[in-house]
């Protein structure tokens, strides 16, 4: 709520907040401050998250459901463009959803920014995870691993490899 009152002749405007609001406003103040430990602590929450059995049974159930749309090679069908944007919009709510839950002032724009600002630093599961929610070709790499794997069509790297004693 804004009010103007008349304070030594001039006009001054300020606004009132109630105490939700002045909460919001701290915690915003803080979490921009320290950006890299807010970053740090999404990444934590959202590795329990993607770990749970309900992340991952509906996961697992959209790959089954999609998986055999895709073909490896240079060409994207338009089909693809289509299923990209189902699992981007099912993780992302999913993963927002239970982050709010676990913090109260969960910034969706400044973690993609954090996100994008450390991309080449960052390696691992989780980080590969997320970069399919922005990167259209390391999802579709995803879903072909995913389709070889269920069609069992992947690289045996035991071929190749020979294994011998030491000799004394």
């Amino acid at each position: 709520m804004t009010t103007t009152v008349v304070f030594f002749s001039k006009r001054v405007s300020f606004t009132i907040y109630d105490a939700r609001t002045k909460m919001n406003f701290e915690e915003n103040i803080i979490k921009r401050q320290n950006s890299s430990e807010y970053f740090d602590t999404v990444i934590g929450h959202i590795e329990d998250i993607v770990i749970g059995e309900e992340f991952q049974r509906m996961v697992n159930q959209f790959m089954e459901c999609y998986y055999y749309e895709f073909e490896p090679g240079e060409e994207n069908k338009i089909v693809y463009t289509e299923i990209y944007q189902k699992y981007t919009n099912m993780i992302e709510a999913y993963i927002v959803e239970h982050l709010n839950r676990k913090m109260s002032c969960f910034d969706m724009d400044l973690f993609a920014m954090e996100l994008e600002n450390k991309k080449t630093q960052l390696n691992g599961e989780i980080f590969e995870l997320l970069y399919t929610l922005t990167d259209f070709l390391a999802f579709k790499d995803m879903v072909l691993d995913y389709k070889a794997f269920k069609e069992g069509v992947y690289d045996d790297l035991s071929k190749g490899i020979s294994v011998t004693g030491l000799q004394k």
